[in-house]
């Protein structure tokens, strides 16, 4: 007796969604409280002034000004000042 197979979905077939990480606002550019300056995974960067880390490790910035990236003793550290 013929018969065709049913034609299935191929497992392991899925992709999933990209994440948008990296960095938001760079050196030198302004920002107003809540701006999403970086996000990542895990603390790559760290808070510096006017600048706070949420849960998700995002760095935000929380009051008015220019963006300053900055390395203190092999320690990455972002400030709004």
């Amino acid at each position: 007796m013929a018969h065709t197979k049913a034609s299935g979905v191929t497992k392991g077939n899925r992709d999933s969604v990209a994440k948008s990480l990296g960095v938001k606002i760079f050196d030198g550019q302004k920002v107003i409280p809540g701006n999403i300056i970086v996000r990542q995974r895990g603390s790559k960067f760290s808070a510096g002034s006017g600048t706070k880390l949420g849960g998700d490790y995002t760095l935000y910035s929380i009051k008015e000004g220019i963006v300053k990236f900055y390395q203190q003793l092999s320690k990455k550290y972002i400030s709004v000042t």
